[in-house]
């Protein structure tokens, strides 16, 4: 092979596995947002590079990190550092992982505490408050919960004549095919909730029903956790596009970084006059 030929098969190589390493990255999701880091337009940046591991050719990336402010939360800063580390150390022929998070005001601690593989505790010590799997799991559930209040408000919005209150008895097999209802089945599959075409869509973390007349409550309540996390993706949308310049067309939506106007389903803010 000349010379030139390894080089485009070089290059060739690196581009496939720079897009193996953004699809892993697109597995790794903020905890508080429910959503992809790679849709957020979190990633900075990507670089694939050829290494060597004794005679085997080997394969180095580095992933730079950023969010939209200097002071998000330190925990869930890590928590999506490290995962992001791991997903991409899982790719074949990957020797080699460096994430660093740019920009945060422990960027230096956490930093110091991946390069080291060091652990939420062994990074942050004794500001480690919850073991991070504790963290994951509390997020896990609020992600569950607003997911299944997306389903049963597009079957309420489909269905004029379907009261409130009769979403308790609505079972997976009753909710519209689609994305909504994608994302249901993988936040109960990480819940270890069951999947079976007659389980109840409206439960708790441990896969708990509500009585008749608990269900307009408990329906009101996920539909708080649901504007909650799907108002701060939007605001935390907004603050990275502030923040750095020509971020938006990273982020998953159109050119402009907006999201698509289908995903957030926010109450309308109706202003009243003087």
């Amino acid at each position: 092979m000349t010379v030139v030929a390894a080089t485009r098969a070089s290059e060739a190589a690196e581009t496939v596995l720079r897009g193996e390493v953004l699809d892993a990255l697109a597995t790794v999701v903020d905890p508080e947002l429910d959503e992809p880091i790679t849709g957020l337009g979190f990633v900075r940046s990507v670089e694939v590079r050829r290494t060597h591991d004794g005679a085997s050719p080997a394969w180095a990336a580095i992933v730079h990190l950023r969010l939209p402010t200097s002071f998000c939360s330190p925990n869930f800063a890590y928590l999506m550092a490290s995962d992001a580390k791991d997903a991409v150390s899982a790719i074949a022929g990957m020797r080699t992982v460096v994430v660093e998070l740019d920009d945060h005001h422990d960027s230096d601690l956490i930093n110091a505490g991946l390069a080291a593989d060091a652990g939420y505790k062994g990074t942050f010590k004794h500001e480690a408050e919850q073991d991070l799997e504790e963290l994951r799991l509390v997020f896990r559930r609020k992600a569950h919960t607003a997911a299944a209040e997306r389903c049963l408000t597009d079957l309420l919005r489909a269905d004029a004549s379907l009261p409130e209150g009769a979403v308790g008895t609505v079972t997976l097999a009753d909710l519209r095919v689609g994305s909504d209802k994608d994302a249901l089945l993988r936040r109960r599959e990480a819940l270890g909730l069951p999947n079976r075409s007659d389980a109840v869509v409206l439960v708790d973390h441990a896969g708990r029903g509500y009585a008749p007349e608990e269900v307009p409550l408990a329906l009101r309540r996920a539909r708080s956790t649901r504007i909650s996390i799907d108002g701060n993706a939007h605001f935390c949308r907004g603050l990275l596009r502030t923040r750095y310049e020509g971020s938006g067309s990273d982020q998953a939506g159109r050119a402009d970084g907006a999201e698509p106007a289908d995903y957030h389903h926010l109450l309308p803010i109706h202003v009243k006059e003087s």
